[in-house]
């Protein structure tokens, strides 16, 4: 299948006939080019309308034309953690042969391996757009330590209260909770009752220890900290009142 002629107008192509065919002569290029179908991935790209800057050495050799130098641009996308718009400076190294259509390298390599040049003609969009897609993240993030979002209320944990959480008591511990008296959380209320791990089994503790503490002398409720605790599990020996303890 023939190779399409690049279009010459075109501000992604370059003309390689002042090298003139000599192994060994170079010649810089430094420009922007627009972006007309966006560079990237689903969730980051550099946009169509953008620009990508091209710091470019053609250098002419035996098989080709040898490219190199590098392109920067600025994607733009989602924060793959908190789904905020941002921004990313991306860069690529450009490095590539663009072979002679009479070469070795062209009779012994198909067109998806190594490029061509029509008519000395070297169109770099294609290289440049695979260069920049390979050097996109796959997750792209806002910053390095995102919070991302809050699975209770799906807000950003940046825009909400510090220690932001949502306690949910386990309905299967209802009917304990119930049987000491502890009341039920109310969701939305402050005083909510959560479960959580004990070293004696799971135990059932109110928040900043007020929902528990009510009944602490008369239920041998276990103080640890600002949380009271009663243990599930526990002897009757476990469960011993302030006097007799004293």
């Amino acid at each position: 299948m023939p190779t399409r002629r690049p279009d010459h107008a075109s501000p992604w192509v370059l003309d390689a006939r002042p090298l003139g065919r000599r192994p060994g002569t170079m010649k810089a290029y430094r420009f922007s080019a627009p972006v007309k179908i966006p560079m990237g991935i689903e969730v980051l790209a550099v946009p169509a309308g953008a620009e990508v800057d091209l710091d470019l050495r053609l250098e002419s050799v035996a098989e080709g034309v040898l490219v190199s130098g590098e392109a920067a641009g600025t994607a733009v996308g989602e924060c793959s953690r908190c789904l905020t718009d941002i921004e990313v400076p991306v860069g690529a190294e450009l490095r590539e042969l663009f072979a002679y259509p009479d070469s070795t390298t062209a009779a012994t390599t198909e067109d998806d391996e190594i490029p061509r040049l029509v008519d000395d003609l070297i169109d770099l969009e294609p290289l440049v757009r695979d260069e920049i897609v390979l050097s996109l993240p796959l997750a792209p993030l806002c910053r390095p330590d995102c919070a991302g979002l809050c699975s209770g209320c799906g807000e950003r944990f940046d825009d909400l209260e510090p220690g932001h959480s949502h306690e949910i008591l386990d309905s299967r511990w209802a009917d304990l909770a119930a049987k000491f008296g502890v009341p039920t959380p109310i969701p939305g209320a402050p005083s909510a009752v959560s479960v959580v791990p004990g070293t004696n089994g799971s135990v059932v503790s109110g928040a900043n220890g007020a929902a528990s503490s009510a009944a602490g002398n008369a239920s041998g409720i276990r103080r640890t900290g600002d949380t009271s605790s009663f243990g599930v599990g526990m002897t009757d020996a476990d469960f011993i009142s302030d006097d007799e303890e004293n």
